[in-house]
C-alpha cells in the first residue's frame, strides 16, 4: 500500500504562511512609519468633526457617554476591541481548511485591503476622538485587559493617528465578507448572520472613543475597493502568472 502524499499540502501551507506573514510585516512596518504628524492629525480631525456636524453625524460624545453609564458592557467592549485579531486569524484559517475553493479570493481581498489603506494613512493622518475631542473617556486605556497604557503612549512606536478608516471595522467587515463568500451558496442565513460582527465592532469603536462615524464609512469603501482589486487580480494577473499560460498563449 502506497503512503499518502503530504508534500503538496505542506508546501501549500508554507506558501500561505509566507504570503500572509509578508503582508502582515509590510503592513505593520509601513503603518508604524507613515502619517505620524500630531499637528496634521489634529487638523484633519477638526475638519472631519466639522463635516460630521454639518451632516448631523457627530454622535461620538453621546455614544461614549452612554457606554460610561453602562459599566456592565465596558469589559465586553474592551474584549471585542482588543481581541478581534483572533477572529481575523480564525476566519482565515477556517476558510483555508474548510472552503479552499474561495480561499484565494478572500486572501487576495485581505491583502488588497492592507495595501490600499496605507496610502490613506500617509495622506490623511487622523487623531481619534479620545485624543481630539474633550470629554471623551478613553475606555480601552482605562479598562485595558493587560493593564497597558500603550494606547496613550505616543512614543511607543505605534501609529496613534490612523483613525481614518477604522481597520477594526475594516477587518471585521473582511471577516463577514469571507464567511459570506464561503457560505452564501449552502448556508445563506449563516452567511448573512456574519455581518452582525462588523455591526457590533462599529458600536464598540464609536462608544470607546476610538473612531468617528465617517471612519466607519471609510472602512466600507475600503472593503468595496479591495473586493474590486481582488477581482481584477483574479481575472487579469493570476492567469498571466499561472504555469503554462504563456506557452498556451504562444501556441494559440
Amino acid at each position: 500500500m502506497s503512503r499518502p502524499r503530504v508534500g503538496a499540502p505542506v508546501r501549500r501551507v508554507l506558501v500561505e504562511v509566507v504570503i500572509v506573514g509578508l503582508a502582515v510585516l509590510v503592513f505593520s512596518s509601513v503603518h508604524a512609519a507613515v502619517g505620524t504628524s500630531a499637528t496634521a492629525a489634529a487638523a484633519n480631525a477638526r475638519a472631519l468633526q466639522a463635516v460630521q456636524r454639518a451632516l448631523h453625524l457627530d454622535v461620538e460624545r453621546s455614544a461614549n457617554a452612554w457606554l460610561v453609564e453602562h459599566p456592565a458592557l465596558i469589559q465586553p467592549a474592551v474584549y471585542c476591541y482588543r481581541l478581534y485579531y483572533a477572529a481575523l486569524l480564525g476566519v482565515l484559517v477556517w476558510v483555508f481548511v474548510r472552503h479552499c475553493e474561495v480561499y484565494p479570493t478572500v486572501r487576495r481581498t485581505l491583502v488588497a485591503m492592507a495595501l490600499l489603506v496605507l496610502p490613506v494613512y500617509w495622506a490623511v493622518p487622523m487623531s481619534p476622538p479620545r485624543f481630539a475631542m474633550p470629554g471623551i473617556v478613553d475606555i480601552v486605556a482605562e479598562h485595558d485587559l493587560f493593564g497597558s497604557q500603550a494606547s496613550r503612549d505616543l512614543g511607543n512606536g505605534q501609529n496613534h493617528f490612523s483613525a481614518m478608516p477604522s481597520m477594526h471595522v475594516g477587518w471585521s467587515l473582511w471577516c463577514a465578507y469571507a464567511v459570506w463568500v464561503a457560505l452564501r451558496a449552502t448556508h445563506p442565513r449563516a452567511a448573512l448572520l456574519a455581518w452582525v460582527f462588523p455591526l457590533v465592532m462599529t458600536a464598540v469603536v464609536l462608544t470607546t472613543g476610538n473612531h468617528y462615524v465617517l471612519d466607519v464609512a471609510g472602512s466600507v469603501v475600503l472593503l468595496a475597493l479591495a473586493v474590486g482589486a481582488a477581482s481584477v487580480w483574479s481575472r487579469w494577473l493570476v492567469p498571466r502568472w499561472a504555469p503554462g499560460t504563456r506557452a498556451a498563449q504562444r501556441a494559440g
